[in-house]
């Protein structure tokens, strides 16, 4: 059975709130200075293992203003970018013009099977309500070719948090904008269900103005013997 895709409610409401702030979202995070070393580590790994297999093909679903596509460029991946927000889209190809970003969404991703060596979801996945992530994760398991590779970044926990608060207070903005938590026992399982193989995983706590503890899966397809 297929699984349903996100409700295009929640879709039009994210990408409202990620076209309002788009413009300071990328003033305030140009780059992975925002990163931990260990984040970083495993952005490394997951580019190392997909540099090493000759195809450097990586999507970056949910790229925002592209500043994980740069860091991943910079290692020699091939990278694509893919967000739900115009917004966003048109502040990455001005920041970064040299590489290729396209408007689309993680339930329904504009390219063909197999299509990518890698999958970066950096924090990606938070804003999908739970009904919706068994769609998001088949979605990467199609686009991924057979040997590929999914990294998942995202804050660790359970329940929702409220986001419209701190960006009506730091930015002036008024939009409404939820985050999802999710276990890293709760996302192994998605990805096990779409066909993924988990390889790693690192859970780290909050550090600085961070509210939630950090968690990072890396995974592979997963063969089909027979």
């Amino acid at each position: 059975m297929t699984p349903s895709p996100a409700d295009p409610h929640d879709l039009r409401s994210v990408r409202r709130a990620y076209d309002t702030v788009a413009e300071d979202y990328a003033t305030l995070l140009p780059d992975t200075r925002a990163e931990a070393a260990l984040d970083l580590a495993v952005v490394d790994a997951f580019a190392e293992a997909v540099t090493a297999g000759g195809d450097t093909r990586v999507l970056d679903a949910g790229c925002g203003a592209g500043r994980m596509s740069r860091y991943l460029t910079d290692r020699g991946c091939l990278v694509h970018g893919v967000d739900l927000s115009p917004g966003m889209v048109v502040r990455a190809r001005r920041d970064h013009p040299d590489l290729m970003f396209t408007v689309g969404s993680l339930t329904a991703l504009p390219y063909p099977d197999g299509r990518f060596a890698g999958v970066l979801l950096w924090y990606s996945t938070i804003h999908t309500p739970p009904a919706g992530q068994a769609h998001v994760f088949a979605e990467v398991a199609r686009v991924l070719r057979p040997t590929g590779h999914l990294l998942v970044g995202f804050q660790a926990g359970e329940g929702t948090r409220d986001l419209s608060g701190p960006y009506r207070r730091r930015f002036g903005h008024e939009i409404h904008l939820e985050r999802h938590r999710y276990t890293a026992d709760q996302v192994a399982a998605e990805l096990e269900a779409a066909g993924l193989r988990e390889e790693c995983r690192l859970v780290r706590r909050a550090r600085g103005t961070e509210r939630d503890d950090q968690a990072f899966l890396l995974a592979t397809v997963r063969r089909v013997s027979g």
